[in-house]
């Protein structure tokens, strides 16, 4: 018996339909410093927020990824480091019946968009837990984020030619 049963009017069988298995979440590494305190506490003014995102998509078996989300958080305060604080959100993705292309979408979107929100609640915890103000990271749109990556690999493809 096969997969595929024949279609009556001769068209190609039915493709095997794309699936995802989240198979495990979890946090790879994780960090926090505030290398002025106790003295940074003292400081008044807005703090200045930076924001940093990086993802790395590793092979670990056949249509099994894993792919890890850091996010780095580093709050200054009158050009004083208040905190620096580091999650590595990773999962382990099992992925079947993509073609190449689609697969490499759904590991830059799909992926980070699972992780993002255990990396913020573990951004939001290590802040807390280090004496400071609650802080709540904004949605980040991993699907744009993405697409400007592909556009400007392009253009950087088309330089080159």
């Amino acid at each position: 018996m096969t997969d595929t049963a024949p279609v009556a009017n001769g068209a190609a069988p039915e493709q095997q339909m794309a699936q995802i298995a989240v198979q495990k979440i979890y946090v790879k590494d994780a960090s926090f410093e505030a290398p002025n305190a106790p003295m940074i506490f003292q400081e008044q003014g807005q703090p200045n927020i930076q924001l940093n995102l990086n993802q790395k998509v590793q092979t670990i078996a056949e249509n099994v990824y894993e792919v890890t989300l850091t996010v780095t958080v580093t709050c200054k305060m009158a050009e004083k480091t208040a905190y620096l604080a580091e999650v590595q959100q990773a999962g382990i993705f099992g992925m079947s019946g993509f073609d190449q292309q689609n697969l490499h979408g759904m590991l830059g979107t799909f992926c980070p968009n699972t992780l993002f929100p255990y990396a913020r609640q573990a951004i939001s915890t290590l802040v807390m837990e280090g004496g400071f103000p609650p802080f709540v990271l904004q949605p980040v749109n991993f699907d744009q984020i993405y697409a400007e990556s592909m556009r400007r690999r392009a253009q950087e493809q088309q330089a080159a030619a």
